[in-house]
């Protein structure tokens, strides 16, 4: 081989070399990191490799525990400025690791493309959103639903209500139901606070004021009336008795009295329907919440994020760790992976494709979803740390001494306020 021939090929060595040094330094190392049980982790993994297909030059580093585990080591990770680029998120800490400035809002992706939101509904991103910015994107998503069971309305010649119908409509089902089969029109536990606060949202109202230092609403007769409905519906034979309720309370939810046809309506968060139709052996049908006065003119239902994916606020490599965001949020294939495990998907053309993969009961979810996605309200802040002192010590054992008869509501009501109030400004 001639000299220039080796001086040519030396430099193409020479070259090459270089190429793969900065092929190799243009690698991007995207720190993951989420909480969950085996089934999630072998599914997100799985998904990974599909985004690591996708975009050849980032590297997803994946950083998972249980529960119990995730937050202390996210928090140390916090301390020492070693965060993820991309967390799995919930909408009990969202607040608190904003306002600590942990994480990074996603306005600027989501204008530049990066971060496809265009055919997400509003009602979908406000649980992400904190003084108007776009902290967190959903996972997936819940909604409290009222549960029939269209064998037994059938059976009563009732029709199951439309999409929107009122508190008081449903109270005349069911008695019309209890008179018709001689069986309970609704199930157990409707004093239950997720029902009171269905009623104030309701109401255009909530069970704590924005700063979280007193209730949300002034007027007293909202309690009252809500449980002066649960008393008449008791007296009347349409709604078990407290008595009753104490005598079931240690059964689980294979037990619902809707499972064995006791009741014809109950309630339940959206993603229970699965195993109430498992349990039950039979379709069973979700529907909207009642509304208070004129239907639709403030909707009682709203969406509730199962859990969230955010970018830390140092995140070495924001653009790519939004690009992963939205390939979980909006990639069809990665979606036939994950497969509704986080909830049901917030993105229309993701639902859509799922839906001939899902059983009869997850299509229900789904087209529960659908619905409550068009009515719903934005949902509230995260309840204040003092909320579960609240209901089990003050909410749950009042209500027990109102439908027990041994109080009137109105001295619950004010006595509710007094105490709730007290704890509030104890945190």
């Amino acid at each position: 081989m001639s000299q220039a021939r080796k001086t040519v090929v030396l430099v193409l060595i020479v070259l090459t070399v270089f190429s793969l040094a900065a092929h190799a330094t243009d690698q991007i190392e995207l720190r993951v990191a989420w909480w969950g049980s085996q089934d999630r982790h072998d599914r997100t993994l799985k998904a990974i490799e599909l985004f690591e297909q996708k975009y050849p030059h980032i590297k997803v580093l994946p950083e998972y525990s249980g529960w119990a585990d995730y937050w202390p080591l996210l928090t140390t990770q916090a301390a020492g400025r070693n965060l993820p680029d991309v967390m799995q998120q919930d909408y009990a800490y969202l607040g608190e690791w904003v306002k600590r400035g942990l994480l990074m809002p996603l306005d600027e992706f989501s204008a530049a493309g990066t971060l496809d939101l265009s055919t997400i509904a509003e009602a979908q991103l406000s649980g992400g959103m904190i003084d108007g910015k776009i902290y967190a994107i959903s996972l997936g998503t819940n909604s409290l639903a009222m549960v029939f069971d269209p064998e037994l309305f059938e059976k009563a010649g009732v029709e199951i209500p439309d999409t929107l119908y009122t508190w008081d409509e449903w109270v005349e089902l069911c008695k019309t139901l209890h008179d018709r089969l001689g069986i309970f029109g609704a199930g157990e536990n409707f004093r239950h606070e997720h029902i009171f606060k269905t009623w104030l949202k309701g109401h255009g109202l909530w069970l704590y004021n924005e700063d979280q230092t007193d209730l949300g609403y002034d007027d007293d007769s909202l309690y009252v009336e809500f449980f002066e409905m649960l008393l008449d519906l008791q007296r009347s034979g349409a709604m078990p008795t407290l008595e009753e309720e104490t005598a079931r309370a240690a059964m689980g939810l294979e037990d619902a009295l809707i499972v064995s046809q006791q009741a014809a309506m109950d309630f339940a968060w959206s993603n229970m329907i699965v195993a109430l139709v498992s349990s039950a052996g039979r379709p069973l049908k979700l529907g909207l919440m009642p509304q208070v006065g004129k239907p639709g003119a403030v909707y009682c239902n709203y969406l509730k994020p199962s859990m969230f994916f955010s970018v830390t606020s140092q995140a070495r490599h924001p653009e790519e760790a939004a690009l992963f965001v939205d390939f979980f949020t909006n990639d069809i294939e990665a979606n036939k992976i994950l497969m509704a495990e986080r909830g049901v998907p917030i993105a229309p053309a993701v639902r859509e494709a799922l839906l001939p993969m899902l059983s009869e009961a997850q299509q229900e979810m789904f087209r529960f979803i659908d619905i409550a996605e068009q009515y719903s309200t934005p949902i509230d802040p995260p309840d204040p740390p003092g909320h579960n002192n609240i209901m089990q010590n003050v909410f749950d054992i009042l209500s027990e001494q109102v439908l027990y008869g041994d109080i009137d509501p109105a001295v619950a009501a004010e006595e509710f306020r007094i105490q709730a109030i007290s704890i509030l400004k104890s945190q």
